[in-house]
């Protein structure tokens, strides 16, 4: 791998819970496209803030877009919690999402501790 990034096990995580949520949204409503664009563009912003993060050269510069990337993780959760309500995804598609993004929540604040 080029990018020490890439090594990242969140890293990796996060451009697999993308590539999830990706499909996941792909049979979504077309009246639904304003969740399906919401929930798309928050579950990629977490792979790619992690990698901008990265290529920061101060502690405090990459612990910010390590901050923004574990904001994003929870914008996903009302997103999730949305869909589910108006049935778009059922209580197994919405339970393990959460879980990933519990898991990644939790990788991300020990990268900011670092």
């Amino acid at each position: 791998m080029a990018f020490l990034f890439e090594s990242l096990e969140v890293y990796q995580k996060a451009i697999a819970f993308a590539d999830e949520i990706s499909g996941l949204t792909e049979g979504f409503s077309k009246g639904s496209y304003y969740l399906t664009d919401q929930l798309n563009r928050a579950a990629l912003s977490i792979s790619t803030n992690i990698a901008e993060g990265n290529g920061r050269y101060g502690k405090p510069d990459r612990k910010n877009f390590f901050r923004i990337s574990r904001g994003s993780a929870f914008e996903c959760i009302p997103i999730l919690e949305l869909c589910k309500r108006k049935k778009l995804i059922g209580e197994e598609k919405h339970k393990a999402p959460k879980e990933n993004l519990d898991e990644m929540r939790k990788m991300l604040s020990g990268l900011m501790n670092y």
